[in-house]
């Protein structure tokens, strides 16, 4: 085996990849020749710098697996690595401690003024009284994501005798309930919060999730922590509050650009400001090494695939035959994940039809990837969702029902997820020319498209409705690809209206102000705009 270490990585990482008859290459051996050394490589192990694209990957004609030693894989191009068979892996959550450690960190200096009296102290000043400051003790602290990182917060904040409110539909109480977090809705915990920290991925549902709208529902002279993504707050927004007091204070790791220039956050003082570090600790660095080490070792001596962001356990021809019903299984997730409101505990899948003869466990995971990847930070994929779910509590079940009840597609998914206050069930099949449709949501038949922007909703079963709805998106410049209607079967019962259900695909997103708008029509009990990646 010959194993190429791009980038510099701790001597004990390297050290674990050597075997008697294996050369391992490192970055100072390289001289700028790494597409020469790649040629007769099986393994590559590389951090954020080095670029893995296609044309790289051309030249390496016996690459078995890329490692990655650090979450993202964004300098690395899963689809030709993907197409040559190369298994992409990675190391989540090793960093988890350090990233705690730093929003504690943070915390401190700001209810202490640790940086302001810092400075002052280098200046010659000695003003204790403006230095005054307030103990993270009784205070109550609001954590958004309640993945590794959040839950490593939450254990490290009870140590200063904080009360614990958090946010994360996709954990389950009992985790919750383990890591003395009270769960509440995220209105609940900007409402509550004295500090809130985020600890999500980036979505389309949590992008510029702080704004100023979100902002004002929180509690005035709130302390805000962000070391997860710069996208999920606006910057713009966030020091408009700080300048009113609104939030007393801020402390940010990372930003929508980096480095950070020319923002207005540069010349608040109450904004403590450090340069996307909460990962950067010398324990996190080499955990991170030994981590992927370990993991390219396993998949050379045995085959085993550890974090694989892109390699389904199957055949190509099986993968071939399985490929509609694995982005069907994802988007009904994703429009399930994102119809439902409270914290999830259990997910059941089932299959009717000749699916049910097939390998469905990218099914499955492909299932789970679209519930979780709504708001989870950890990503979910095809290869870790199963395992992802187990983590945070979730208990997953399927079952298989040979014939299929619709008579109409030869064979059906059907998803459930069910919390402590809500089930919802949805299903759908592979129609013509492999597009994915869904048939059917919470016991009533409506078929729709599953791809882009969709609105939800669901109402009286009375007359207007649809206009009403027309009216409202047409006002607003937004229009109607497809309008989707559906209602329960059989006889209505005198003197009460049923209740329908409508998706509505439209062409662009719906802006939240106009789904609210949506949910003041009289008949209508519940609108969500819903996205379908």
């Amino acid at each position: 085996m010959k194993i190429v270490v791009a980038e510099k990585m701790s001597s004990s990482a390297v050290n674990l990849l050597r075997e008697a008859d294996w050369k391992v290459v490192t970055p100072d051996q390289l001289n700028g020749s790494l597409a020469k050394e790649l040629e007769d490589a099986d393994a590559l192990l590389v951090r954020s710098a080095v670029q893995v694209d296609a044309a790289l990957l051309e030249k390496a004609a016996k690459l078995r697996v890329i490692g990655r030693a650090g979450v993202g894989v964004d300098n690395i191009e899963l689809e030709p690595a993907t197409r040559k068979g190369i298994a992409v892996m990675n190391t989540p959550g090793a960093n988890a401690v350090a990233v705690a450690e730093h929003t504690l960190g943070l915390m401190l200096t700001m209810a202490r003024f640790i940086s302001r009296a810092n400075e002052q102290m280098h200046a010659g000043k000695w003003e204790k009284k403006s230095l005054q400051g307030t103990e993270l003790r009784g205070k109550t602290l609001g954590i958004v994501g309640l993945g590794k990182i959040g839950l490593e917060v939450a254990k490290r904040a009870r140590a200063f005798g904080m009360e614990i409110i958090g946010h994360d539909p996709f954990v389950s109480a009992a985790i919750a309930k383990d890591g003395g977090i009270r769960l509440a809705t995220l209105e609940d915990v900007y409402a509550a919060s004295d500090y809130l920290t985020l600890h999500v991925g980036l979505t389309p549902q949590t992008q510029n999730m702080i704004n100023a709208e979100s902002l004002k529902k929180m509690k005035r002279g709130v302390r805000l922590v962000n070391c997860a993504r710069g996208e999920l707050i606006d910057e713009g927004a966030l020091a408009a509050a700080l300048q009113e007091g609104q939030v007393a204070a801020a402390a940010l790791d990372v930003f929508v650009k980096e480095p950070l220039k020319d923002s207005p956050l540069q010349k608040l003082e109450n904004a403590i400001l450090t340069p996307h570090i909460a990962g950067s600790t010398n324990e996190a660095q080499e955990a991170v090494g030994q981590q992927i080490a370990m993991q390219v070792k396993e998949y050379l001596k045995h085959g085993v695939i550890q974090n694989a962001v892109n390699v389904p356990s199957v055949s190509h021809e099986e993968y071939l035959t399985l490929q509609p019903y694995v982005v069907l299984a994802e988007r009904l997730g994703a429009f399930l994940a994102q119809i439902s409101g409270s914290s999830l505990e259990e997910i059941a899948i089932s299959y009717s039809g000749h699916i049910t003869e097939w390998k469905t466990e990218l099914i499955r995971n492909a299932a789970i990837k679209g519930i979780l990847n709504v708001a989870v930070e950890e990503k979910a994929n095809l290869v870790n969702a199963a395992s992802l779910a187990s983590s945070r509590g979730l208990a997953v079940t399927e079952e298989r029902k040979p014939k299929s009840p619709t008579g109409g597609a030869g064979s059906v998914l059907s998803i459930a997820i069910k919390s402590q206050k809500e089930r919802h069930v949805v299903k759908g099949a592979v129609l013509r020319d492999d597009i994915p449709r869904l048939l059917h949501v919470d016991g009533i038949d409506v078929e729709a498209p599953l791809e882009q922007n969709l609105i939800y909703m669901r109402n009286q079963d009375v007359p207007g409705v649809i206009g009403k709805v027309g009216t409202i998106l047409g006002k607003h410049g937004i229009n109607i690809a497809n309008f989707s209607l559906g209602r329960p079967m059989g006889e209505k019962l005198p003197g009460s209206p049923r209740e329908a259900i409508a998706v509505v695909q439209v062409d662009g997103s719906a802006p939240e102000a106009v789904v609210s708008e949506l949910r003041g029509i009289p008949a209508v009990h519940q609108a969500k705009a819903i996205h379908i990646a």
